[in-house]
């Protein structure tokens, strides 16, 4: 059995919670820091090499998803409770509380994704976009398409709920090995 590449970057190595479950094939590199809970999953890159990325508690990062950060500029910080859909890319963006960025959705330089928001499969949200909490974007470029609802809430707790046992569950099986 294979393990995660946990690799430092200008001598920081990233600090990983231990009930975070690192994929197997997850690459994670220099000034990262995850907190309890977290899901990162198969194929991931989560690459704090020129500057730093942060990532709170009970988020999920699903498979082949790259998250970087800008040398000049900000890092890339992630709160708690998201869900980052497969293939997203986020690079040098803030992503609060509750937030949902669809499958390959790419959020860039300097995006804000507001608590309790979403950024719709396939969005392409551009430099300094702001997305308002409770809003949804979507498109390329993306655009405020309506602000989010009920079923939206349901769906992102009953997803995050789903993922954060998942996540439990590999994690039992990892470290029986």
């Amino acid at each position: 059995m294979s393990s995660p590449l946990i690799l430092p970057y200008r001598n920081v190595l990233p600090t990983i919670d231990p009930s975070a479950y690192i994929a197997d094939n997850a690459t994670i590199i220099g000034d990262t820091h995850i907190a309890a809970d977290v899901g990162v999953w198969f194929g991931c890159v989560v690459r704090g090499d020129v500057n730093e990325i942060r990532i709170g508690a009970r988020t999920n990062i699903q498979d082949l998803t790259m998250i970087h950060c800008a040398e000049r500029g900000q890092g890339t910080y992630l709160g708690k409770d998201i869900t980052i859909g497969h293939s997203a890319v986020l690079h040098a963006c803030s992503v609060e509380d509750g937030a949902l960025i669809g499958i390959q959705a790419c959020v860039m330089d300097d995006c804000i994704v507001e608590k309790g928001a979403m950024v719709a499969a396939g969005a392409l949200l551009t430099p300094g976009k702001v997305v308002k909490a409770g809003e949804v974007w979507g498109g390329s470029p993306a655009k405020k398409l309506r602000d989010v609802n009920e079923g939206d809430r349901d769906f992102f707790a009953i997803n995050l709920a789903r993922y954060v046992s998942l996540a439990r569950e590999y994690k039992a099986a990892q470290s029986a090995h």
